[in-house]
């Protein structure tokens, strides 16, 4: 069975994670593994918990096996993984899940989209953090976590027409779309 080099797309909320995943998957003819969390916030209608965000990650694995396992094509996107949670459960709750720290150890990826914050905040019903400070302090937890592990990274920034253009030649640089 063929297993599809996979991309992460990562960064703070409302910096073009899952707009760029979509056009990625367009642009290559695949899938893209959404967000989980945003479906499930939407359906429990309450604030979220320490233990919803367990919830959350293993509901964003179980997504990213069916999808990747059901998959005949070379390459898929991911919107969101443990790393995301990691920040997530430290950042709101100052700990996290073994579960979320054990995963990132198993689990292997094929390089790793690092979404800056320099587009223009987008607010909704989800979003918990408008302020640019804030922002950019989740950037730069993002960015040490892909400084300190060893697969490929690259800083994805600009508009969305420049951050596309931008992944599409890290993945030809890559050599992982075949």
């Amino acid at each position: 069975m063929l297993r599809p080099k996979k991309i992460v797309v990562i960064g703070p909320e409302s910096t073009g994670k899952s707009t760029l995943c979509e056009q990625l998957a367009d642009h290559y003819k695949t899938e893209w593994i959404p967000e989980f969390a945003r479906n499930y916030l939407l359906e429990i209608r309450r604030p979220y918990t320490y233990e919803d965000l367990l919830y959350i990650a293993q509901g964003q694995l179980e997504q990213e096996d069916r999808i990747c396992n059901s998959l005949q094509t070379p390459l898929v996107f991911i919107d969101t993984d443990m790393y995301v949670m990691k920040v997530w459960c430290e950042y709101v709750f100052k700990k996290c899940h073994p579960f979320i720290l054990d995963q990132i150890v198993k689990r292997k990826y094929d390089a790793y989209l690092l979404c800056n914050t320099d587009l223009p905040w987008v607010a909704d019903e989800l979003r918990e953090y408008p302020d640019l400070e804030s922002r950019e302090r989740l950037f730069y937890m993002y960015k040490d976590l892909m400084v300190n592990q060893s697969t490929p990274w690259f800083n994805i920034s600009g508009d969305y027409d420049q951050r596309l253009e931008k992944a599409i030649n890290i993945i030809h640089v890559l050599n992982v779309e075949e």
